[in-house]
């Protein structure tokens, strides 16, 4: 998909795109502001769509669609059982289906793959206070340990006879582990702190010199930009 090079235009040009894309009202609108993020990504290449990564958002957003529908009152679209469908429910699920899953598309296609150390450094550009980068730079960095950790310690406890049910039993055993789990966090985040002020590390990261824009940085900054104010001025016609 077509954006800057540069990191921090991208990052102001993802959040202006969602901006607008959350503001549409209409359901043709956003769904065609859908087909061309997914468009865009195709022309990409085939592995541009990252599908494993918007797994769960997607079930979510099936869900929504399923159950909005009869939860909001309106004109009768049609009965199942003593659930009645209305085409208002029906047209608020598919808005919010096409603004969600583009926002996400966009979002993890130019911001997805980068490092959390260049992340952090445009976010320190952008003038995003300190401790909000360090905070998110370490929560991406070590998050997959701590999904391992928990990962473990869930096999542990299935190796021990554990089996999950709607019982005290259960939620007593998640409760421990959840504990179990933040003092190992809290144990790991003492020892890597120990560890970076042993490299000199005094509570702000370096700051790394970043290249100006380029003239090609300006053009994807201004596309995006443009697909977001395009569509939000064809919802307003």
């Amino acid at each position: 998909m077509m954006g800057p090079s540069d990191l921090r235009l991208r990052i102001v040009a993802v959040f202006a795109v969602i901006v607008c894309l959350s503001a549409l009202q209409s359901p043709l609108v956003a769904a065609l502001a859908l087909v061309a993020v997914l468009a865009a990504a195709g022309f990409s290449g085939p592995k541009a769509l990252p599908w494993h990564r918007l797994l769960h958002l997607e079930a979510f957003l099936i869900l929504l669609f399923a159950t909005l529908p009869f939860t909001v009152a309106g004109h009768p679209l049609f009965t199942l059982g003593p659930l009645t469908a209305t085409h208002e429910g029906v047209r608020r699920a598919v808005l919010i289906l096409c603004k969600v899953s583009a926002s996400a598309l966009i979002l993890v296609l130019l911001v997805g793959d980068v490092e959390p150390a260049r992340l952090g450094a445009a976010l320190r550009s952008l003038r995003v206070p300190e401790r909000i980068v360090r905070l998110f730079v370490m929560t991406v960095r070590y998050l997959g340990l701590l999904r391992d950790e928990a990962r473990r310690l869930h096999e542990a406890m299935r190796a021990r006879g554990f089996r999950a049910g709607s019982n005290r039993h259960t939620w007593r055993a998640y409760g421990n582990l959840i504990g179990m789990l933040l003092v190992r966090a809290l144990d790991r985040a003492e020892r890597v702190e120990e560890a970076m002020r042993c490299r000199g590390y005094d509570g702000h990261f370096p700051n790394l010199a970043t290249p100006r824009p380029t003239r090609r940085d300006w053009t994807g900054f201004a596309m995006l930009l443009g697909f977001g104010l395009l569509v939000t001025g064809i919802d307003r016609l």
